[in-house]
């Protein structure tokens, strides 16, 4: 058995952490699989759409500390640990173009929570929980929750958040805006490749168009960001899937996209 899963169907990736009997808590050598994984779903053309979920009753209840206790490191050696393993999984995240979707099947907490929010979207279970943990182990969010959290719901809810590692259920998570929809444990996994199966039916550069765009417009000025757009519009207009795209919108059918 792998601690990691990966699978490829109708044009959706799978990442499943198996762990389960460690909450799917993670060890340097499970992200790097993650992150190697990230990677094949990026550069193979028959993926559109990437899911990430946990096996059993929890998402991702961040790294395994038993684990690192027993790789006890000096500070800059940890430092560069968490830059040569741990952070390979965000970066290899901030480098993917394609949806990618976080089913929430149980607890995410910590690094685990912040896996979550590095995703597009969220899905979540009714039973799951979330805390930015790290302060009650008198540590720093390692892993861009302190970058990500307050992007989603606004500076101060996030330092409540991160200063007293409060736990919060599904609907309050709902409501801060930190999750896109809440379902019954049983429906999750289809609500996800519902959505999934959607986004990878859509012409598929265009999707990934969108992506980047929405992502740089929020480190641009208006005017920079319509002149990028102008661009990626010249490309995306001059693909066989946008004619394709047009001629199913007029002949009112569903679209056959090949990715060019």
């Amino acid at each position: 058995m792998t601690e990691l899963e990966y699978d490829v169907a109708d044009h959706v990736a799978t990442i499943r952490l198996n762990r389960p009997h460690k909450r799917n808590a993670f060890t340097f050598e499970m992200v790097n699989d993650w992150a190697d994984r990230l990677v094949d779903a990026q550069t193979d053309p028959e993926v559109r759409v990437i899911v990430v979920t946990g096996e059993g009753s929890g998402f991702c209840s961040g790294i395994d500390l038993s684990w690192v206790e027993d790789h006890e490191q000096a500070p800059l050696e940890f430092k560069q640990a968490l830059t040569d393993h741990i952070h390979r999984v965000p970066l290899a995240l901030e480098g993917i173009d394609k949806p990618v979707i976080a089913a929430v099947n149980g607890d995410a907490m910590g690094a685990g929570l912040d896996m979550a929010l590095m995703c597009d979207l969220r899905l979540v279970s009714t039973t799951a929980r979330m805390a930015m943990s790290y302060v009650k182990v008198g540590l720093v969010p390692g892993d861009g929750g302190c970058w990500l959290l307050p992007r989603l719901i606004g500076m101060p809810r996030a330092l409540e958040l991160l200063w007293t590692g409060d736990m919060i259920g599904a609907e309050r998570a709902a409501e801060l805006g930190m999750v896109n929809s809440v379902h019954e444990p049983d429906q999750l996994m289809d609500a996800t490749y519902a959505l999934a199966a959607r986004l990878a039916s859509a012409p598929p550069v265009a999707v990934r168009m969108i992506k980047r765009t929405a992502y740089q417009s929020q480190r641009l000025d208006f005017r920079t960001s319509l002149d990028l757009i102008s661009s990626h519009m010249g490309v995306v207009r001059s693909t066989e899937d946008s004619v394709e795209a047009y001629r199913a919108f007029t002949e009112k059918r569903p679209g056959k996209y090949v990715g060019r």
